[in-house]
């Protein structure tokens, strides 16, 4: 890992794998997703050692302190590294991920089927009447 003692918010959320590019990083700080030290902040905010962050990232939710700061996009492995996420946002996560397991269960599985030409005519003189 670099030595660096700062870098920009948008290249660590990249480099530590939360986005897949620097401009989805970008888009999720400047629509309010990623708060650091507990403020809303640009792309451009340099991010240091120890900085606290809450990032929300479709329905999950990380808070996490930057450990180590890299540049470089490095192996998922790697990138774990660079922070730390606190219990109880880990365990809060993991219950999310639980509860969702549970209600895929119960939905219907089978995508509903398109009307074929014969049954939409039928619908369509149904409605007529």
């Amino acid at each position: 890992m670099d030595a660096l003692e700062s870098i920009r918010l948008d290249k660590w959320l990249w480099a530590a794998r939360f986005f897949k590019t620097r401009k989805l990083a970008a888009e999720a700080v400047s629509g309010g997703k990623v708060h650091l030290n507990g403020q809303r902040t640009k792309p451009s905010k340099e991010v240091k050692v120890n900085s606290h962050m809450v990032i929300h990232k479709d329905q999950f939710s990380w808070d996490i302190t930057v450990l180590a700061i890299n540049a470089q996009r490095r192996p998922a492995v790697e990138a774990v590294l660079l922070y730390e996420e606190t219990a109880a946002s880990l365990l809060k996560r993991e219950q999310d991920v639980a509860q969702r397991r549970i209600e895929r269960q119960f939905m219907h599985n089978d995508p509903a089927e398109r009307p074929n030409k014969k049954q939409r005519r039928q619908i369509h003189r149904f409605k007529q009447q």
